[in-house]
């Protein structure tokens, strides 16, 4: 089988099954009554933990393409990033109508009490043009490098993510430690092969500028 029909095959089967599967196990827990504490906090848990789950996965798919050689992977980034910013959507859709009731006043109020919402609403407005932007028309429109550019928010995203679930947490903060962690190594893994990828250049453009003997 080659890699291309792994990732048609095996990969976008596992998360078109992956994507669903959190929104299944919310409305399942409930509307079985599993859920015995508080049903608008553990919406917004399952909600958060998919997108930074997503956004990590995203990150990750250039750095295993890179590393791997396995190009073919590319082609699943646009589905994982937009699954991303839908569960974004319900996230701040919970927050909006469950805990705030739609009202502007509260929402001030809110922001100026919990810094970390504003962060949050942050990570959200940075998906949005990405979101919008994650057609192959737009790519065409706004030119690869450009486009490019645009999306490395992605990374701002993803870290005013991580500061949201760590300020928000109280006592256990190991989830979104975990997930520091994780974007960390993604940070440091994609300087680290820019880096190698800019070397490679130099030394390709001195061979090319040597005259031949």
């Amino acid at each position: 089988m080659t890699r291309a029909a792994v990732v048609n095959r095996v990969v976008r089967p596992v998360l078109y099954v992956g994507s669903v599967f959190p929104l299944a196990w919310l409305l399942f827990a409930l509307f079985t009554g599993l859920v015995m504490g508080d049903q608008v906090k553990f919406m917004q848990h399952v909600t958060g933990d998919t997108v930074l789950t997503c956004l990590m996965l995203t990150l990750a798919v250039t750095p295993l393409r890179r590393l791997t050689g396995w190009n073919e992977i590319i082609r699943v980034r646009r589905f994982i990033g937009l699954t991303a910013f839908w569960y974004a959507c319900l996230h701040l859709t919970t927050y909006l109508v469950f805990d705030q009731s739609l009202s502007v006043s509260e929402i001030i109020k809110d922001i100026k009490k919990h810094p970390w919402v504003l962060i949050g609403f942050t990570g959200f407005l940075c998906l949005v043009p990405l979101a919008i932007t994650s057609t192959n028309g737009w790519i065409r429109r706004l030119g690869g490098k450009r486009w490019q550019q645009l999306h490395r928010l992605v990374y701002v995203a993803a870290a005013a993510g991580v500061l949201h679930y760590l300020w928000l947490v109280k006592k256990d903060v190991s989830a979104p430690l975990s997930y520091g962690a994780v974007l960390l190594v993604l940070l440091a893994s994609r300087l680290w092969l820019t880096r190698d990828r800019v070397a490679a250049r130099r030394v390709a453009g001195k061979a090319q500028a040597k005259p031949a003997a």
